[in-house]
């Protein structure tokens, strides 16, 4: 068993004090997340396109990461944003390494929508393997903490990692 299949429950990382602050701020003021995501919209393409990765360990749990400006779900998947030019394997790779320091390969989509929230956003998860060995994670200035969750003690998500989770489950199962 690797260091990273050995990882259970939650770890949190060194020093996010003034990481659960803004949390906190956030959490308090969702408006000024939203603010945030806006401003950031104004100097993006016509369309943005978000990408995140569903990494499952042996045991079959998920990566989850509890990120500081997400107000009324922290947890979820890792990733980020599309590059202007940047290919969404790519993109999830890089948002994977970023957030977690951890080596990943897109393998292959898993669901792709239109955000209902965001006027021009798409939403794109990608099922991900580890690249290598075992590998420590380390996490950005964007994340609190992580956890590796097995499918029947998720913490509350957004609809669309949910769903993510859900259709692979069904692959899954369907064997």
């Amino acid at each position: 068993m690797t260091d990273l299949e050995r990882t259970a429950g939650v770890i949190h990382a060194e020093r996010r004090q003034w990481h659960r602050r803004i949390a906190g701020l956030v959490q308090r003021h969702p408006w000024a997340a939203r603010l945030v995501q806006r401003a950031y919209g104004l100097f993006q393409p016509r369309f943005t396109v978000g990408v995140v990765g569903l990494l499952f360990d042996s045991s079959g749990r998920v990566l989850l990461v509890e990120h500081v400006l997400h107000a009324r779900r922290p947890w979820g998947l890792p990733g980020g944003w599309l590059a202007r030019g940047e290919d969404p394997a790519q993109t999830v790779e890089r948002e994977f390494f970023e957030e977690t320091g951890l080596r990943v390969r897109a393998v292959r989509p898993v669901l792709i929508e239109r955000a209902p929230d965001m006027r021009a956003h798409m939403d794109v998860v990608y099922l991900c393997e580890l690249a290598g060995q075992s590998q420590p994670i380390r996490l950005s200035h964007e994340l609190m903490s992580y956890r590796w969750a097995p499918r029947d003690a998720l913490p509350p998500l957004v609809a669309f990692h949910e769903k993510a989770i859900r259709e692979v489950h069904t692959w899954n199962t369907d064997d």
